[in-house]
């Protein structure tokens, strides 16, 4: 997608719009995430069909969320395209070393904990907030 280099703001307008999909998609992607996990121990009390059901629908709004959050790539500038870039590669490496070294800590019981997935989540997208807001300050 091409950026207009006036500042007629149909570039800000189109960014504005794949935002606000993004911020949607995102949004019921985690209504669906809590309805998966808390729904057969508060909704309908373990029923296996409603269960899938549930599982299924995340999945398929999280595949929308993940087409959303390219199509918000592809309209943000140069810059702004490398600060995600970098974040996303450090946020990955980081949560695979990080992921792998501490299941290998859970498996052979060198912690006294199980390793919980949340665990890892939380460690990557910290790692990605950080880097987005130091990219960001690094090209003011």
């Amino acid at each position: 997608m091409s950026k207009p280099d006036n500042a007629s703001g149909s570039w800000e307008t189109t960014l504005r719009k794949y935002t606000v999909h993004l911020a949607a998609w995102t949004g019921a992607w985690v209504l669906t995430m809590a309805i998966a996990t808390f729904g057969p121990k508060f909704a309908w009390e373990g029923n296996e069909t409603l269960t899938l059901i549930a599982i299924i629908v995340n999945l398929a709004i999280g595949i929308g969320m993940i087409v959303a959050n390219k199509n918000h790539l592809r309209a943000l500038d140069e810059m702004h395209q490398k600060v995600q870039l970098e974040a996303m590669g450090l946020a990955l490496g980081v949560g695979l070393v990080f992921g792998l070294g501490y299941s290998l800590f859970d498996t052979t019981n060198l912690v006294p904990f199980d390793a919980e997935i949340s665990h890892l989540v939380i460690v990557v997208a910290l790692t990605y907030l950080i880097t987005v807001f130091l990219g960001l300050r690094r090209y003011q």
